[in-house]
């Protein structure tokens, strides 16, 4: 088959012999690109023959652009080896990478070429492009930060490797039905992604269980147990318009075929025979299994430890291989080679594992293991909420990692015993900020407290996060490690967040700043704030915002079914669904609105601004409330949405499925977002970033790196509200007291929906965690009620600026303007200088 045409009717396309199939690698034109395509699409075949459909298309199309990318991926792996840089291994349970189709072609500046290409093939670059399937490797803004930091490593040619698992099913597809969410199944590798490339060379071996045997010479080693193997498959990251490409490389566990009991099999036990391979399966099957059985918590310990280990041993494998000739490298030389990053507490084995692997395979003494770690290892906190903060029970360490709970035990003793001996001031302070925690109702490991007490550097991700950090949750040991403490503010790739995801809006700023430079080096932004009030420049970002918002409007009829209008203020919160993010705090806003609605005249409505609000996110399967915030915003849309005296003043959307893609679509159509979560509980969020990059207004509290955004956006063009955070503690404090006294507006929409105003189901619980003074799952500890009164006056400021058209759209353009400082190749340049000391390896 050489190529197709488009078919008529959708059974199959007839090929076309016009475009001959040739393999062209690396082909620039764009008749070479569409041979290359054609040529996969028949030998590299996935599929019959007989179809060159917009599926097919793709896979080809993938294949196509993989085959340029794993020749600059090969040229940087080879430079980094003829130069033996220091590198970087950024370990991490997740990363958000949404599709890799567009942001390949973008990085290498073909796009222009593949489209052309594609059209000579019968298909169109938009239509090849949504047949992608976003890889299911993340959750939220965790991942998609890792992800913003592999495209700016790669930008900025620094010599680094992600480390993440591959997992099978990911979070979940999120599904919304009359009972609210449901959770099904990810399907991203359902048929197989282009992009990885499975490394059969890579594989090494993982173990759990078993015991500690002691050696006649007093060593130890860890033997006996279940030993998987961890196959490694590497996704390019491609740089924007440089050779260097990185790589993602993730791990999926396997058993041999000898762990498969052939007799048992012949006997009829099908199950017992292949045991162990199911049991591999099932490591990497979901992000985040469900933990509230001891099997749930096995096996998200199991997860962190394959991660932490196969990740190791590769870059330990990798440090040891040298070329004939040139001797074998001093372990004392491992930091100066080596830096390894832990994203959040998920990945804190690696602190033990590097440990074991350093005193029981390679034969190092305690103080050299413990050097070499602490010199090699360090930790990015993401969180001060102490749910988040994981804690693992010792029994169930003890079971799956005895080795490694006996290392833990010795870095806790001589953590004590420096404290005792240099910090006696400290003495009451040890029960908090050692590593065991030996409450004999639940003895617990304390994982972050390993990572600050292990770690030669802690990095917060925003001012008022690391600001935080230092002065509460970390103090003590900032008295004894002042230098140990860094704040590194979140960024995200302008490359994704606004380049590609915007053409229109992006097209206008590079013509009116006369250079693309901006897409990498976001501080030139800062030029468009002598354009805001330039009336011409403002016609063309109305329109490049508008273009956005029908495309938007389109997307929302077809995934949910409802009709919005593009005159309205599209008005968007996406984010995972929490009670700290408040997405309760926006319905209830919504519901005042809409009663208020019901209760004006015809005159008096028109006087008001028409508003779409759209709420995406999702809810953890186990969260009850927050499944029951997710119902309470669909049966407010289906009431809003139908009532004909109000539906053209105000929508209520709830968005399926919230993924990249989808964000994608709704970052660059939103006007004004929301970014609401209860002060100093947030450490950082990055879709503010992505917002405000995209021109949208922010109402918000003075929250993670909103604090920052409002600063470089300026005062008047954001929308402050509620509770700083050093004044939430007394608040708490005078609720508890009883001296709360809730504002008439959110009685009346906490009456509004006890009326059954929005039908029969009961949002009693959820209601009451808003009510009391006090008491588990009561008390309003996220501070709804408290903050409600300063939310309706603000949003009743976004209403007065819509109205002025000339005044909302300078607003806007400070907004991007104000972005600069936002980008991760900002944040990873600081991380590379103050934290990796890498430097730039670029491919000549």
């Amino acid at each position: 088959m050489a190529a197709a045409v488009k078919s008529n009717g959708g059974t199959g396309s007839r090929t076309s012999s016009k475009v001959p199939a040739a393999a062209k690698p690396l082909a620039e034109e764009p008749a070479e690109i569409a041979s290359n395509i054609s040529y996969h699409a028949q030998y590299s075949p996935h599929f019959s023959p007989f179809k060159f459909e917009p599926e097919q298309a793709f896979y080809a199309t993938a294949e196509s652009v993989r085959d340029r990318l794993i020749q600059q991926w090969n040229e940087t792996y080879q430079h980094f080896d003829k130069v033996d840089p220091k590198q970087t291994y950024y370990l991490s349970m997740e990363y958000l990478q949404g599709r890799a189709l567009t942001n390949a072609i973008g990085n290498l500046n073909i796009q222009n070429a593949y489209a052309d290409a594609l059209n000579k093939l019968g298909h169109d670059l938009e239509e090849i492009v949504e047949q992608e399937k976003d890889a299911a490797l993340g959750n939220g803004g965790l991942g998609r930060l890792a992800s913003c930091f592999l495209d700016s490593m790669a930008t900025l040619n620094l010599p680094a490797w992600g480390y993440g698992l591959r997992y099978r099913y990911g979070l979940f597809k999120q599904r919304i039905t009359e009972e609210g969410q449901e959770e099904i199944a990810e399907d991203w590798l359902e048929k197989f992604s282009p992009w990885e490339i499975v490394r059969h060379d890579v594989v090494f071996p993982v173990q759990f269980f078993g015991h500690v045997k002691v050696n006649p010479d007093g060593s130890r080693k860890w033997v006996g147990g279940e030993v998987f193997q961890a196959l490694a498959y590497d996704v390019p990251i491609p740089g924007y318009k440089t050779k260097n490409t990185i790589s993602l490389r993730l791990w999926e566990a396997k058993a041999t075929s000898a762990d498969f009991n052939l007799f048992q099999f012949n006997d009829g036990q099908y199950e017992s025979a292949a045991q162990l391979h199911s049991r591999a399966q099932q490591i990497c099957a979901v992000l985040y299994p469900g933990d509230a059985t001891e099997n749930g918590k096995l096996l998200r310990l199991k997860q962190q430890f394959f991660l932490c280990s196969a990740s190791l041993q590769d870059i330990i494998f990798r440090f040891k291989e040298r070329k004939p000739g040139e001797g074998s490298r001093k372990w004392s030389d491992f930091p100066k080679k080596v830096a390894v990053q832990l994203n959040d507490t998920h990945p804190t084995l690696t602190i033990p594992e590097l440990m074991r692997l350093l005193l029981d395979e390679e034969g190092l003494g305690w103080d050299e293991a413990w050097e070499v770690t602490t010199r090699t290892v360090a930790y990015t906190n993401h969180t001060v909420l102490p749910e988040a903060l994981e804690k693992w029970s010792k029994s169930v360490m003890w079971k799956l990692l005895p080795r490694h709970m006996e290392i833990i035990e010795e870095i806790d003793k001589r953590f004590i015993a420096m404290v005792h001996a240099t910090r006696s001031d400290l003495e009451s302070k040890i029960e908090s900020m050692r590593i065991l925690d030996n409450n004999p109702q639940k003895p617990v490991v304390r994982m972050a407290n390993l990572c600050v007490v292990s770690a030669h550097t802690v990095n917060g991700v925003a001012q008022l996060h690391s600001d935080i950090l230092k002065s509460e949750l970390f103090a003590d040991y900032v008295s004894i490690w002042p230098t140990k403490f860094q704040n590194k503010t979140n960024g995200i790739t302008p490359r994704r967040w606004l380049r590609f995801c915007s053409p229109e809006l992006s097209n206008i700023i590079t013509k009116w700043l006369k250079t693309d430079e901006w897409v990498h080096n976001l501080d030139l932004l800062g030029g468009l704030r002598k354009l805001a009030d330039n009336e011409d420049f403002q016609d063309e970002w109305a329109s490049a915002k508008m273009a956005n918002k029908l495309r938007l409007a389109q997307y929302i009829e077809r995934v949910a079914g409802v009709s919005i209008d593009p005159n309205s203020l599209f008005d968007i919160q996406v984010k995972r669904i929490h009670e700290y993010k408040r997405q309760l705090l926006n319905i209830l806003g919504a519901i005042y609105r809409y009663k208020k609605l019901k209760e004006m005249s015809y005159e008096e409505r028109k006087k008001t601004t028409p508003r779409t609000i759209m709420i995406g996110g999702k809810a953890f399967a186990t969260y009850t409330n927050a499944k029951r915030i997710v119902k309470l915003v669909n049966d407010v849309g289906v009431v809003v949405n139908n009532d004909p005296e109000v539906n053209s003043y105000l929508k209520v959307v709830f968005v399926p499925n919230y993924n990249v893609s989808v964000a994608e679509m709704l970052i660059p159509g939103s006007e004004l977002s929301q970014h609401i979560s209860t002060a100093g509980m947030e450490a950082s969020g990055t879709s503010n970033m992505k917002f405000a990059l995209n021109g949208c207004l922010i109402i918000g509290t003075l929250d993670g790196a909103n604090v920052e955004i409002r600063e470089e956006v300026g005062e008047d063009n954001f929308f402050l509200f509620g509770a700083t955070a050093d004044k939430v503690p007394t608040v708490r404090k005078q609720r508890e007291n009883g001296l709360f006294r809730p504002d008439n507006r959110f009685v009346e929409a906490m009456q509004f929906i006890r009326s059954g105003a929005f039908g029969s189901y009961d949002y009693n619980p959820l209601l009451e965690s808003l009510e009391g003074n006090s008491g588990y799952g009561r008390g309003d500890y996220f501070l709804v009620g408290h903050d409600f009164p300063s939310y309706m006056d603000a949003q009743a400021k976004v209403d007065e600026a819509y109205k002025d058209r000339r005044r909302w759209l300078r607003m806007s353009i400070l907004s991007t303007a104000g972005s600069g400082k936002f980008s991760s190749d900002r944040t990873i340049a600081q991380y590379a200088k103050e934290i990796w000391n890498i430097e730039e390896c670029r491919v000549p």
